[in-house]
């Protein structure tokens, strides 16, 4: 699949079965939230993100209404996936927003601006995936931090997706 927004130039590709991975993880948390990181790389002189993994969290803490990762492990897991060829960095975050729509909460948004802050983080851009997810399916919604504001992206169309824009609904046969 690729995502794309116009207003900064910049697109997302991520593989059908990295979606359903992070899907089939959200329902195994619900009705609760549950997320991890985005880890990928740059291509096309950073105007495009490849995300190829995610990375989960060894301890967290969640609701039907938030999520919040440890840190634990994550420093080694991602110095790890950088010495990989070709290195994967990490891009961003992802959760799952239970019987609700893949829209940014205000922690949300707050929690993005401190991500772009951290001196840990050598990206000022960073990716967020949201899944609103239910027992029947769910629905996907990207967005990036850029200059301080979030900005959504859209599904790409082209011959092989007759999908409205901005909106992904595909039955899952989880719980």
């Amino acid at each position: 699949m690729k995502f794309v927004c116009q207003h900064i130039g910049l697109s997302i590709v991520i593989d059908d079965k990295l979606v359903d991975q992070l899907c089939r993880l959200g329902s195994d948390h619900y009705p609760k939230e549950y997320g991890g990181l985005l880890v990928g790389r740059y291509v096309n002189n950073n105007k495009e993100v490849i995300i190829e993994e995610t990375v989960l969290p060894k301890k967290f803490k969640s609701s039907a209404f938030s999520f919040e990762r440890g840190v634990e492990g994550l420093r080694k897991t991602l110095g790890d996936l950088s010495r990989r060829n070709p290195s994967l960095i990490y891009v961003g975050e992802w959760h799952t927003h239970p019987d609700g729509r893949p829209v940014p909460s205000g922690t949300d948004s707050s929690a993005l601006r401190t991500i772009a802050e951290h001196k840990d983080v050598f990206i000022k851009n960073p990716l967020l995936l949201i899944i609103g997810l239910s027992n029947t399916g769910y629905e996907l919604g990207f967005y990036v931090l850029y200059k301080n504001e979030i900005h959504s992206y859209e599904l790409e169309y082209n011959q092989q997706h007759k999908t409205e824009i901005n909106l992904i609904e595909k039955t899952y046969g989880g719980k």
